[in-house]
């Protein structure tokens, strides 16, 4: 398919790698929708990538709002015809000790996290099976396959959408539509950095347990996240991308 024929949606659009995906794919044709909650909107994001002419319009939607995101899916079909990508980016984070973790906190992340996928997934979802075509790429993490001390709530979330990924995706291939996780280890971002007050750890930490000596970088998951949705990546489903630069695979000290 010619990339100026699709339409893509990303949710948590507004910064970080949410923002690095909507700008990789408009770069490349797509027309992105940049959604995001309102206390984060995508306006300045949307008004930087319009001033280079890429076609990329804001939305305000909470993905924890049933409500909000099925408008969210049905007002991009009538606008632009059609939804070829979804990208479920939208989450938060939570470092903890599990025995003082919140009900309110635990219960938050998994709303964002896992339910949000899940919701914006069907409202989409109804859209693509219709058509019979589309992507959806749900953005984990490398604590959807591991753990780590304080992150009850995050593993768990992200642990839940491998699983959605995997369901989604065996019953939705024979209709047209692909679904995959991309599971980045730590990424230079406004997230991280409030991680780090919370969990204790400093970017040294992160440099010495990353095989590849670094942090990624958004675009690194940006492009991933473009391959993915192209025709290129079009026998991969049910199936999750570590972009973890050999965190997983390092098993010593």
């Amino acid at each position: 398919m010619d990339r100026a024929e699709q339409v893509a949606i990303v949710t948590g659009a507004s910064r970080g790698i949410g923002a690095a995906i909507v700008e990789e794919l408009a770069e490349r044709g797509v027309t992105v929708i940049a959604s995001a909650h309102a206390a984060d909107p995508p306006g300045a994001l949307v008004d930087r990538l319009g001033a280079r002419e890429l076609r990329v319009h804001a939305r305000i939607a909470d993905v924890t709002d049933p409500e909000q995101v099925q408008d969210l899916a049905d007002s991009t079909c009538r606008e632009f015809g059609r939804i070829d990508v979804l990208v479920n980016n939208a989450g938060v984070g939570a470092v903890a000790p599990s025995d003082t973790l919140s009900l309110e906190r635990w219960s938050r992340v998994l709303a964002v996290n896992l339910t949000g996928p899940l919701l914006c997934s069907q409202a989409v979802g109804r859209h693509m099976l219709k058509a019979g075509r589309g992507v959806i790429i749900n953005i984990g993490s490398i604590f959807g396959e591991t753990g780590m001390p304080m992150r009850a709530a995050y593993a768990a979330s992200k642990h839940g959408l491998v699983g959605l990924t995997r369901v989604l995706a065996i019953e939705w291939a024979s209709r047209g539509v692909r679904v995959v996780t991309v599971e980045p280890a730590y990424v230079a971002t406004a997230l991280d950095d409030q991680d780090q007050s919370d969990g204790g750890y400093s970017p040294d930490d992160i440099v010495r347990r990353t095989p590849l000596g670094r942090y990624a970088e958004p675009r690194e998951i940006a492009t991933t996240v473009a391959f993915l949705a192209s025709d290129e990546a079009s026998f991969i489903t049910g199936t999750s991308i570590a972009v973890d630069g050999g965190w997983l695979a390092h098993g010593g000290w």
